[in-house]
């Protein structure tokens, strides 16, 4: 069934014309994503030529999706907005709150049983606000917005930073903060500077052990974690038609990973199919009657380099299966080479645990192919050496492998099935190691590899890779074994070799599913009560941020001088901490616990009332109690990662003013704003060498403008001082943000709240 059906009707009926208005006023042809960002303007824009990378502008998106862990902030933020209902179709989904230990069905349990207070606000808040519900277990977000939600041509924003999962069929998926969902929901235009437009031409079919993950880590590793900062990617040509659906969404979602706005692919047959195969054949043709409009003009993709600021070719005949890593998804290697890699970096060549599944990898064709090495491995008698887990991607995707043999032929090597949800794929893994100080290496088809993500292990080796190249790794227990050149001794003793992988793109018996786990609001939700007990140590009513009183900020101490990668993982860590997303006094107790010290190289700071060095949360939480603000500083690439705002909202709450580095990433500089925070850049990176360990902090910001540089001025503990300048993106609209205190309070004074 098609979700919202009269929502997309109404985008395709307005489609045509607004896109030949756009072309009109451009005049020129227009890439995809121009088409979907110029049909999608506010009501309230002016149509004209929109500068890439320049202008700020307001758009209007068709809907918005949660997960429960950023849901909860987002609902109780939305709650103080003063509206009865969200204005755009939107949904919750339960499913980073599912700690990975024993198996699926008791770990739900216990997760259904642990959470409980959270499940029973988000499903109340849900119910009251016209929101759709989706129950704990019934799948990852991303994987069920591709399978109910998404539509070609369509705009989304989701509190997650992989939501561009749903560009796999023709969106513009966009992750936010949950302060720009509560906006969209409240009814307020959606504010985003124009991205600059990466066009990746694929060329040639994929073939043997190549995937549609080695796409994305190929690229990755061409652009790294920042090359796509900015801008939205497009791929396009033979090669982009000859993908699967679900084959984009992999490629889409991990474009997270390059630090692109979002990725998406033109309408074609891939799509048509998925949809038809997922019971929203009536969307299909709605889409076939606009086809034209939900692809790039021919003249752009005949001349890419005209249209594309920049532009990647990529022959899939000739990809080789890649895997990247350790520590960083950009780290990419050729599968020929990376037997190699491993002796020369000193990686643990033992493999002690593959898991395949995730929001990245988790359809159908994914786990079929993967479950065709485990056919061999049994009729080959072979078995995993290496632990094994399978993560499904919803419901439905499970209860259809299950019915077609998938998991059997899984469990048959050793094989254990996880929950529907996130688990290892954001630290909620229970993981079985004897001693977790030692190096171990692990290889995942996940998204992300950063220190610490899986398992909260220092020195946990990660790497990420294809399900099909992960089950065979799995299978050797070895991380240089290479399945296309070597063999492997069986339980016979003899040598054997596995042949390439093999699956169906779709379910030939179409998909099926007995509970997809899906709960509708009621119509009028105004009877509906939500209620937060002040005793909760899991949720918390939120009281607005203090506006800016007008003057400079003086006298503030450093909070830490971050070194080196800090990602929002460092800034406010996942794992055990999912408990208190939405309770911010008690997630900021873990405000920077990640973070690196430059002065010190480990993660403390130095607590200027006592002279002494502690944690980075208990020194903001001395700060915060004594009434001081204070000032981060930080490396190239800052908030790298999720989209959590937490990592914005925690060190606003604690009292930090300021947010100081070399370059950030897109949504949390976005996510600073929104908390009515300055984010704020070097002019000269070479300042941040200025920063010293005592300093004393100026902000002269009463002269706040768009394009002008804030002064600031370093007071050294010797008496010296130095003047740096800082550059900033703030629009005029976003400095209201900052003088209003945030950009809810300024949405509450708007709606009269």
């Amino acid at each position: 069934m098609a979700f919202d059906l009269d929502m997309i009707k109404n985008v395709y009926a307005h489609l045509p014309a607004r896109v030949q208005a756009a072309r009109k006023a451009l005049g020129r042809p227009m890439t995809l994503t121009e088409k979907i960002l110029y049909a999608h303007l506010h009501e309230e824009g002016t149509l004209r030529e929109l500068k890439r990378g320049k202008d700020y502008v307001d758009f209007a998106p068709d809907r918005v999706a949660m997960q429960d862990a950023t849901a909860q902030m987002a609902l109780l933020q939305f709650m103080t907005a003063g509206r009865s209902k969200v204005a755009v179709p939107s949904t919750v989904h339960c499913d980073h709150l599912i700690q990975a230990k024993i198996g699926a069905e008791q770990d739900l349990a216990t997760a259904v049983d642990t959470n409980k207070e959270v499940y029973d606000f988000l499903a109340s808040v849900s119910n009251k606000y016209g929101i759709g519900f989706w129950k704990p277990g019934a799948g990852i977000i991303h994987q069920v917005v591709l399978e109910n939600y998404a539509f070609p041509g369509g705009m989304m924003i989701g509190t997650d930073s992989h939501t561009p999962n749903a560009g796999g069929l023709g969106m513009i998926a966009i992750g936010v903060g949950g302060a720009d969902a509560m906006d969209v929901m409240a009814g307020m235009p959606w504010e985003l500077k124009m991205p600059k437009l990466i066009g990746v031409h694929l060329t040639g079919t994929l073939n043997g052990w190549s995937s549609a993950k080695d796409v994305i880590l190929k690229v990755a590793g061409i652009l790294t974690v920042k090359g796509g900062t900015g801008a939205i990617v497009e791929y396009f040509g033979e090669g982009a038609r000859s993908l699967s659906c679900t084959g984009k969404g992999t490629i889409c979602n991990m474009g997270a990973e390059i630090g692109a706005t979002t990725s998406t692919f033109g309408y074609d047959d891939s799509m048509s199919r998925y949809l038809r195969s997922t019971g929203r054949a009536e969307l299909a043709e709605l889409a076939d009657g606009v086809a034209a409009d939900l692809t790039g003009d021919d003249e752009c993709y005949a001349n890419p380099s005209a249209y594309f600021d920049q532009v990647i070719e990529i022959n899939l005949s000739e990809l080789e299966p890649h895997i990247n890593g350790p520590f960083t998804p950009d780290l990419a290697w050729p599968l020929s080479k990376f037997a190699d890699a491993v002796r020369d970096n000193g990686n643990p060549q033992q493999l002690e645990v593959g898991l395949i599944g995730s929001c990245t990898n988790s359809s159908y064709e994914d786990l079929d192919r993967a479950a065709s090495l485990a056919k061999q491995a049994v009729d080959k008698k072979l078995k995993a050496r290496a632990e094994f887990t399978i993560t499904p991607g919803s419901e439905q995707v499970r209860y259809t492998v299950e019915r077609d043999g998938i998991l059997d032929a899984f469990e048959q090597i050793g094989g254990v099935v996880l929950a529907n949800a996130c688990g290892p794929c954001i630290g909620q893994w229970a993981r079985h190691i004897d001693d977790p100080e030692r190096k171990n290496s692990i290889i995942t088809s996940f998204n992300r590899n950063f220190a610490k993500r899986n398992d909260g292990y220092t020195n946990t080796h990660a790497f990420v890779a294809s399900p099909e190249i992960v089950t065979a790794l799995a299978i050797a227990g070895d991380l240089t074994f290479n399945p296309l050149t070597d063999y492997l001794v069986n339980e016979e003793g003899v040598q054997v070799k596995l042949d390439p992988p093999t699956g169906d793109e779709l379910p030939a018996r179409g998909f099926d599913v007995e509970d997809a786990g899906f709960q509708a609001p009621v119509a009028d939700g105004s009877t509906v009560s939500v209620s937060v007990s002040p005793d909760s140590t899991r949720l918390q009513l939120l009281d607005p941020f203090t506006p800016w009183d007008g003057k400079d900020l003086t006298g503030m101490p450093l909070l830490i001088k971050a070194f080196g990668k800090c990602t929002t993982d460092h800034i406010s860590m996942a794992g055990p901490w999912l408990r208190y997303r939405g309770h911010l006094d008690n997630i900021s107790n873990n405000l920077m616990l990640g973070a690196i010290n430059a002065f010190t190289k480990v993660a403390n700071t130095k607590n200027q009332l006592t002279g002494e060095y502690a944690e980075n949360p208990k020194v903001a939480r001395a700060y915060k109690n004594a009434g001081i603000r204070s000032v981060i500083f930080g490396d190239e690439n800052y908030g790298e990662g999720s989209s959590r705002e937490h990592a914005a909202m925690e060190p606003r709450h604690m009292g930090v003013a300021a947010v100081i580095v070399k370059s950030f990433a897109r949504i949390h500089e976005t996510n600073l704003k929104k908390q009515g925070m300055l984010a704020l850049t070097f002019a000269n990176p070479a300042d941040y060498d200025k920063i010293q360990e005592d300093d004393r902090v100026d902000i002269h910001i009463t002269d706040f403008h768009p394009g002008k540089p804030v002064r600031l001025t370093l007071n050294h503990a010797d008496g010296s001082k130095d003047e740096i300048l800082c550059s900033h993106s703030y629009s005029d609209s976003q400095i209201e943000w900052f003088k209003a205190g945030s950009a809810l309070n300024l949405i509450r004074k708007q709606l009269g709240a």
